[in-house]
């Protein structure tokens, strides 16, 4: 009996690859194996109704990350996502949600699973990846909308972050929660200048401890504000048990424990120089020619194609390096250092990037996103029967699926939407060949 995700997984550890990806701790040991891996044993309390060991590690990172309540999911931030729709849910306002448009496609699959009306906020900027909202928009939005939440990606994919403080103020005023997906953002709590969206105003937030922080894939963390609704941390165990298996990781949680006694102690400086000296390399990176995006501190984001080189061309050199990126598409290079990054590993990525001879730029740029019509709602299109087409067959049709592409991302079509041209042009850029449309 073969096993190839073992040999898979064994063999890309054997080769010492520099892992510009997540998760956080660079595959260095966290905890132990598989002598570690229990179930709900006697003593080792129940995930989502915690009374014990588990309750106090959560009571832990509460104080951390100063929060009114911190829960683990040990299902990542999709667990988190679909549980603060359901919070938001329980205020007993109409079911509508008012949403930057790049989402996770979590949002979208939550929403229908919840016949929650998603109204989306565009933005002016032609991004698959990012989607800044500004505070007039916002609140005419919420004036125009009058929706039970807003709900936030910060930051996004490329390291964009959006204007938490000043979005907040616009939600609060109206009387809306802000919600943050902020899975890309656990370690923001940590920086000499904390820019945590609980810290500035959110009231429901996700983080994905394993992004950033050095915990396995899967840890993540539920934060309410101390100036939530009460119904928030009063159902916010319910919240996630209804959407998460009965079986837990504990070395998941096992993770997140161990998270707790880093940030309260060697954290916080290992980030400082991590920031500092990825603050450097971009600079360096900047004086070679490089164009850089994003304002996150501790994700490298490239946008290579005044360099004449796309992100997906770029990302191959690196890794017949054995260097291995975060992301690439035809526009975009993310990188994911951190703390936990070998010294030799920095100077590998330098060193590449820096030896790379800059071409001609590369002027294609990419189609206009689309504003498609909307035919039904998510929830009718994602339980319709469904037919899989090529996208030059899909003109005038009704997509059926919950997103095109992952990451977090603008969707350029999303179910209920109509496909229209400037969406196959989208698709045929991206490199997208079928998609799935309602019969």
């Amino acid at each position: 009996m073969t096993t190839p995700i073992i040999d898979f997984v064994r063999r890309y550890a054997e080769r010492n690859a520099a892992r510009m990806h997540m998760p956080g701790h660079k595959g260095r040991a966290v905890i132990g194996p598989e002598a570690l891996d229990i179930t709900e044993i006697r003593g080792a309390d129940e995930l989502y109704h915690a009374r014990g060991v588990i309750r106090e590690s959560e009571e832990n990172a509460a104080a951390l990350f100063g929060s009114a309540r911190t829960l683990y999911s040990a299902e990542g931030s999709s667990l988190c996502i679909r549980a603060m729709l359901y919070l938001a849910l329980m205020q007993g306002k109409p079911p509508v949600l008012l949403a930057a448009r790049n989402a996770h496609r979590v949002l979208t699959s939550a929403a229908a699973l919840l016949d929650i009306d998603v109204r989306w906020l565009y933005s002016e900027e032609n991004s698959l990846l990012s989607c800044p909202v500004s505070p007039s928009a916002l609140d005419a939005a919420i004036r125009r909308e009058q929706p039970m939440a807003v709900y936030l990606t910060s930051p996004d994919y490329l390291g964009h972050m959006q204007d938490i403080p000043a979005l907040a103020a616009v939600c609060h005023a109206q009387g809306v929660p802000l919600l943050v997906d902020n899975a890309h953002g656990a370690y923001l709590r940590f920086l000499p200048e904390d820019r945590h969206p609980l810290t500035l105003g959110a009231d429901l937030c996700c983080d994905s401890a394993h992004k950033t922080l050095s915990c396995l894939t899967g840890a993540a963390y539920l934060h309410v504000s101390k100036h939530a609704p009460a119904v928030f941390a009063e159902q916010a165990e319910r919240a996630l048990s209804l959407f998460a298996s009965t079986s837990p990781s504990y070395l998941i949680l096992q993770s997140l424990d161990a998270a707790n006694a880093a940030l309260a102690t060697d954290f916080p400086g290992q980030l400082a120089n991590a920031v500092h000296r990825l603050s450097a390399l971009k600079g360096r990176l900047a004086a070679h020619g490089y164009t850089l995006a994003g304002e996150e501190p501790m994700k490298l984001t490239l946008a290579p194609k005044s360099f004449g080189c796309t992100g997906d061309g770029l990302h191959d050199l690196l890794r017949a390096q054995n260097i291995e990126c975060e992301f690439s598409d035809p526009d975009h290079l993310v990188l994911m250092p951190g703390p936990a990054t070998p010294d030799e590993d920095w100077r590998r990525v330098e060193r590449a990037l820096l030896a790379v001879p800059r071409r001609a730029a590369i002027a294609d740029a990419p189609p206009p996103l689309p504003h498609p019509a909307r035919a039904c709602s998510l929830r009718q299109a994602l339980l319709s029967p469904q037919a899989q087409l090529p996208i030059q067959d899909a003109l005038g049709r009704v997509l059926a699926d919950a997103h095109v592409g992952c990451p977090p991302a603008v969707p350029i079509v999303t179910a209920g939407e109509i496909v229209d041209g400037d969406a196959l042009r989208c698709f045929r850029y991206y490199g997208f060949e079928t998609c799935h449309v309602i019969k």
